[in-house]
């Protein structure tokens, strides 16, 4: 006669998965044990912040190098456009020096041959821009390359007829002033009377003494 016992089948497999849990675990702590004995776990984790701390070093140099490079190129550029603007001025200087040379060529030829005098009024121009107002143009030069500067003034007499009798006017407050070292352009408006009719327009450089140096006279 053989006696059996009899466990109800849950029972039974609650007891095969607690057997079975319980070598998983005794497996997984070997595992361990051993990695710990072989000092694997402890190498990984010294080998893996050495690894994060060389990154974030590279990182810093990688920076570092990005902002010189930017510094650079910003210095670059801000040297071409210095660069761009010199040679603008430079082209323009050459200008203004070929339109000055071109300029003294042709006022040294506006000169009669043989003029000695040290102080002469030239090209002088007028015309009515509008009732009671005459519109001048003239030009001052100076002979000599090292002559000293000239200061005095300039004053503009007009003559003519008003209500049919002579009639004759200077520039307010005895002209304006004037200063020359080898050429100078002048031009503006002088008011008159309206029913003025100007006859002839006159041009008169005196001196700081009040001496007249230079004239020219223009008839419309």
């Amino acid at each position: 006669m053989i006696v059996r016992s009899h466990l109800p089948w849950p029972l039974r497999w609650a007891l095969v998965a607690l057997v079975f849990g319980f070598s998983a675990a005794l497996a997984l702590w070997a595992f361990e044990f051993g990695k710990d004995i072989a000092g694997l776990d402890r190498d990984a984790k010294a080998e893996l912040g050495q690894l994060r701390v060389e990154v974030a070093q590279l990182r810093a140099e990688r920076e570092g190098a990005q902002s010189i490079a930017n510094t650079a190129g910003s210095l670059l550029r801000t040297e071409k456009v210095a660069q761009d603007k010199l040679a603008q001025q430079l082209k323009q200087l050459e200008s203004e020096n070929m339109a000055l040379k071109a300029d003294l060529g042709f006022f040294e030829r506006l000169l009669p041959a043989g003029t000695t005098e040290a102080l002469t009024v030239r090209a002088l121009q007028a015309e009515a821009k509008a009732p009671g107002q005459l519109r001048y143009q003239l030009l001052v030069m100076q002979m000599g390359k090292s002559a000293p500067e000239f200061t005095g003034r300039y004053d503009i007499v007009l003559t003519g007829l008003l209500d049919g009798k002579p009639w004759s006017m200077s520039m307010p407050n005895g002209g304006l002033p004037l200063a020359v070292k080898q050429y100078l352009r002048l031009e503006g408006m002088i008011d008159h009377p309206l029913q003025a009719v100007v006859k002839t327009v006159q041009v008169k450089v005196i001196d700081s003494r009040g001496a007249v140096r230079a004239t020219q006279m223009l008839k419309l």
